[in-house]
């Protein structure tokens, strides 16, 4: 990625909205090298005021959002459509991203986008 890493798709515009209201935010990954090696990672989750949770490791069902997610990407972005080259693909990514997160019904929120949950500034 040639761009500072997005958490969870958000623009780095609009990270101050995830901060919390109450308690401090965590991000929980698998253990992963790219996660728990890369410096853009670690300071964007510091950028934001969230702490790094780590899953057990061998204990995927506790990552399941993000197995639902990936699972998501594979139907609606990477495999809906075939592509000429994978330059290709990853140009399509944004423009998925930013519906995904600004469109898209999710069932989980009652049929509204994760942008809805953020705080108007």
């Amino acid at each position: 990625m040639t761009r500072r890493a997005d958490l969870c798709g958000f623009p780095p515009s609009r990270r101050r909205g995830l901060r919390p209201r109450r308690h401090r935010a965590h991000r929980m990954t698998d253990n992963a090298k790219n996660y728990t090696l890369s410096a853009v990672f670690q300071s964007a989750l510091t950028e934001v005021g969230a702490a790094h949770v780590l899953i057990r490791p061998h204990c995927p069902w506790q990552n399941g959002k993000v197995e639902r997610l990936n699972r998501t990407l594979q139907v609606e972005w990477a495999y809906r459509r075939v592509y000429r080259s994978n330059g290709e693909r990853t140009r399509a990514l944004a423009t998925w991203l930013r519906r995904y997160n600004t469109e898209r019904p999710h069932s989980s929120l009652g049929g509204r986008p994760p942008i809805s949950r953020l705080s108007r500034t």
